[in-house]
């Protein structure tokens, strides 16, 4: 009986031996250690208890960091009507140049970025690159020309690509897929408040009279102070992941990183995966999904476009500013039912980016078939066309959401960002003084875009949902059910398979968000 029972054991360990597998920490996630060394679930109280106090300590950060860095970026707009045209002696073709080169620089840099962004502590490099951002704002005051003031819009797109991907990887780290597109929503609908806080400025600011100051490099002061000040605070109090995040107890650390196990994604992992690299750029959705990001964002143009095409509309610099805080308001509602309706499981991120295009598509063609003496007409129907900007926020949400594996993740971002960089440089140049006051062709070329996203939205989605239907019916996977670690005392751990830095193709348990 001895004998079998000894047999029966040996027999117990040559089979652990085949069916599992000991792996570096270097392979899986961050959060695997911790993840590890539990396997208590939180109760759904406890996960809410939890979820607020992340939503405390992170999101006012994000909010008020966006809302100063889109404040910063549309300096220009508000400068076009605060004299910097006439002081820095520069043509229409110098200023579409202006705010082509930023998102030219946001290009070339936004995979180095992203590079960092999994190299370093993320909270860190984000802090780091928005103080060099306020040094780059407060040099533009001495910026007189053409040349100085390509420069610093260089340095400056530089700078910014470091941001919108830094708060992409945040948000996956702390909140469910589930989560993911309200806190999205959140941090981005800043803009529309950016927009009305930067209106105001302008608007005090145009009834100053200095003599050695013009009131575009006031503004360029004022918001680089404020940018300065944000970027200390941002050093000390944002989080870099939930492992290392000073506001929550050993304890809540291990918890956080139980309660996104849902997504299939984990935190994150610093080393840098060839293989996931080469899957990513293979990927078809990957190429569709920045189409969309390149497409969508030919209504960014916009952001530099507005003040003067309002001006053109027939109303004088006073009114023009303060109408530019009605944008602000446009875009924080828009914004805001766009994610509201993403977040409902009936209608999901396509449709609902769908429905947003709608009567952006209406807007733009009306700003072009109105009479242009109907001048109230032409206002409201720009105010709509700016439901534009929804369904590219709802997007970001999204992508973090439809793919898994680190190395994948900041790699599809910097694609899907540098199609956006792309999409806002290109779409300056159509805004030529041959085309004003019209501005026909722009307008036309905003809405064939506007309709060709909203399309790739819809093959997203289809394509999405066809591979979770596929893998529904597969036989289950088990190939990583049996992977261990070996922890600070040197015990083998189990690690969820969640937690092994997978790939959304390598894992079939992963489900793509619809």
């Amino acid at each position: 009986m001895d004998s079998a029972s000894d047999k029966s054991e040996s027999e117990k360990r040559e089979d652990h031996a085949h069916a599992s597998s000991t792996v570096h920490s270097y392979d899986v996630d961050v959060g695997a250690q911790l993840i590890a060394e539990t396997d208590r679930s939180l109760t759904p109280q406890e996960a809410s208890q939890l979820r607020a106090k992340i939503d405390w300590h992170i999101m006012p950060l994000m909010c008020i960091m966006y809302l100063i860095t889109f404040m910063d970026k549309t300096t220009l707009g508000e400068a076009a009507v605060l004299g910097i045209l006439e002081d820095a002696h520069l043509t229409t073709n110098q200023y579409d140049w202006l705010g082509t080169i930023f998102y030219l620089s946001y290009l070339v840099f936004q995979y180095p970025q992203n590079l960092a962004l999994q190299r370093f502590p993320v909270g860190k490099w984000m802090s780091i690159n928005i103080f060099l951002w306020a040094v780059v704002l407060l040099c533009h005051t001495a910026c007189k020309s053409f040349g100085s003031l390509l420069a610093v819009r260089f340095l400056l797109g530089m700078c910014e690509g470091a941001i919108t991907p830094g708060f992409m990887i945040v948000t996956s780290m702390f909140y469910t897929h589930a989560e993911q597109t309200k806190r999205v929503g959140y941090w981005f609908l800043m803009n529309g408040f950016a927009v009305i806080i930067l209106g105001f400025i302008s608007y005090g600011l145009l009834h100053t009279d200095t003599a050695s100051f013009m009131p575009w490099q006031w503004l360029m002061i004022i918001t680089g102070i404020i940018t300065l000040i944000t970027s200390v605070l941002f050093w000390f109090l944002f989080p870099d992941s939930p492992t290392t995040a000073w506001f929550l107890t050993p304890g809540e650390r291990v918890a956080a990183i139980r309660r996104i196990q849902v997504n299939q994604s984990g935190v994150e992992n610093k080393h840098f995966k060839k293989e996931q690299f080469l899957e990513t750029i293979k990927d078809p959705k990957t190429w569709l999904m920045a189409f969309f990001a390149g497409s969508a964002n030919i209504v960014n143009s916009l952001t530099n476009q507005r003040q003067l095409i309002v001006a053109q509309f027939g109303f004088n610099d006073i009114q023009t500013t303060l109408l530019g805080c009605v944008d602000g308001g446009v875009e924080i509602l828009t914004i805001w039912l766009g994610v509201v309706l993403a977040s409902q499981a009936s209608i999901g991120r396509s449709y609902a980016g769908v429905l947003m295009y709608i009567p952006a598509i209406l807007g733009s063609i009306l700003v072009s078939a109105l009479p242009f003496s109907n001048k109230i007409g032409l206002l409201f129907s720009y105010w709509i066309s700016i439901f534009a900007i929804a369904p590219f926020t709802i997007f970001l949400g999204w992508v973090s959401s439809i793919t898994s594996g680190h190395t994948k993740r900041i790699t599809t971002n910097g694609i899907v960002l540098c199609s956006y960089a792309i999409g806002n440089a290109v779409s300056q140049f159509m805004w030529k003084a041959q085309y004003q006051p019209r501005n026909h062709v722009p307008w036309a070329v905003i809405t064939s875009c506007n309709f060709a996203a909203g399309i790739a939205l819809v093959v997203l989605r289809f394509i999405l949902a066809s591979e979770n239907a596929k893998r529904e019916r597969e036989t289950p996977d088990d190939q990583h059910d049996a992977v261990y670690i070996l922890d600070e005392s040197g015990v083998e751990r189990k690690v969820d398979k969640a937690f092994l830095d997978l790939t959304d193709k390598e894992n079939r348990d992963f489900r793509y968000v619809l």
